[in-house]
């Protein structure tokens, strides 16, 4: 029988992995190991906690971390600080969840003997991309912020315990994902929930960054598909194979939340901000996958769910966190307009 871990499961991504692993998995024994921070709620696992054993815990922690994989035989580390402007302002936070609590975890493994460990990366950990072109498995990694460089570490990291101490790793390297349930810092979620409150929507500089964008229930089934048929100490690269540009998204969203125009405005951009990702997935797709949502669906059924969850997001925005962290990284860009 799998017992399968899933950290960072109280997140946007983990919470859909558990989701569809109940589904995939029907006699599976499934833990979710989360720490509950900013961006996980136990709120997001309402309708399948039932199904799961949960466990409150950083895998920072040696202890917690050996405790939540004894008996496991399978492990998706999805437990991350992902946010980029974040990393911008504290380094040193993605620093220790992304490259020391993935050691962490690979060391549990290990003493664990677990039968595959599934490391969950980004595309952003090949920089930036010229046109036409993607990036493949092999590539060099060149990060440009400390965000994608904490994950670029926590990649080589797990590969390094694959040929030193022959663990079964496997990684993967998602696209822009979006979707439901997403902490409304990132553009989509963002975007779309101050479109419905009649704010400033931020974008930065000149909004032509191109992003591969990919729903997050194509996400977590390519995850899944990886986890059950790639083969142990390779890469397999998730896209959407769906490039827009930041401005495209926004003016979508605009639309799909039938605001003003207006609220769209230029704010400087942050440093070190790549222009293009765009990502080679033949090989996830030799496994039988593909993502099957299309943008335009994705992005109505995103803003739906938003309109519809009002009280889940407007929890987040009236939070002394959230608060702060606007302050921090759009300082004094209007909030609410007097035409809205």
């Amino acid at each position: 029988m799998m017992r399968l871990l899933i950290t960072g499961g109280a997140g946007f991504l983990g919470s859909a992995l558990v989701r569809q692993a109940l589904r995939r998995y029907p006699d599976a024994d499934i833990a979710v190991l989360d720490a509950l921070t900013y961006a996980g709620s136990r709120a997001n696992l309402t309708e399948v906690e039932s199904g799961i054993t949960f466990i409150e815990g950083d895998v920072c922690d040696p202890d917690v971390a050996r405790k939540a994989m004894q008996s496991r035989t399978h492990v998706i580390n999805a437990a991350a600080e992902t946010h980029v402007d974040r990393s911008l302002s504290a380094p040193g936070t993605f620093l220790r969840t992304n490259v020391e609590g993935t050691r962490v975890l690979l060391e549990a493994a290990r003493a664990a003997q677990v039968e595959r460990f599934l490391q969950v990366s980004t595309d952003e950990v090949y920089g930036a991309v010229p046109e036409p072109g993607r990036s493949h498995e092999g590539d060099p990694l060149k990060p440009s912020n400390p965000y994608a460089a904490s994950k670029a570490a926590a990649d080589l990291l797990a590969g390094a315990y694959r040929a030193s101490y022959g663990l079964p790793v496997v990684i993967t390297r998602g696209a822009n994902t979006y979707g439901p349930r997403q902490y409304p810092e990132k553009l989509v979620p963002l975007f779309t929930t101050n479109a419905l409150d009649g704010m400033t929507l931020p974008l930065y500089g000149d909004g032509q960054q191109v992003r591969d964008w990919l729903h997050v229930s194509d996400h977590a089934a390519g995850i899944l598909t990886v986890l059950d048929r790639g083969e142990t100490g390779e890469i397999y690269n998730l896209a959407g194979r769906q490039e827009r540009t930041n401005a495209a998204i926004a003016v979508r969203l605009l639309q799909l939340t039938d605001a003003d125009p207006r609220l769209l405005r230029s704010v400087p951009d942050r440093p070190g901000h790549d222009r293009r990702y765009a990502l080679d997935d033949a090989r996830a797709r030799s496994l039988g996958w593909e993502p099957r949502v299309c943008l335009d669906d994705g992005l109505a059924e995103t803003v739906a769910w938003y309109r519809d969850h009002r009280a889940w997001w407007e929890r987040i925005r009236e939070s002394a966190e959230f608060r702060e962290h606007w302050g921090r990284v759009y300082g004094r860009v209007p909030v609410r307009e007097g035409f809205a």
